[in-house]
């Protein structure tokens, strides 16, 4: 039982770091990059103004992209680390 509870904390730890921290960070700063960017270099709005956007921006994709992420680390998940101690349910 012991055993049982500890792959279910490392599976749970994982997951969160990848679908909760690290891919939508990464996804987001990446997003606000290139919107700050496109903003620069296609108008004339003031700094302010495309930072304000570009965090609008970045907080509008937010529910854009939950669900993939989320999608994409069970997949990963299923593929490879959770492979090595069975799915979750398998004796």
């Amino acid at each position: 039982k012991a055993t049982r509870v500890g792959v279910a904390v490392v599976d749970t730890f994982v997951w969160q770091s990848l679908a909760s921290v690290a891919i939508p960070g990464f996804t987001i700063n990446r997003l606000c990059a290139a919107s700050l960017a496109l903003l620069g270099a296609l108008t004339r709005w003031p700094p302010p103004l495309r930072r304000w956007a570009t965090t609008a921006l970045g907080l509008a994709a937010i529910p854009l992209i939950i669900t993939p992420i989320d999608r994409s680390v069970d997949f990963l998940m299923d593929s490879s680390l959770r492979k090595l101690y069975g799915a979750p349910g398998e004796p």
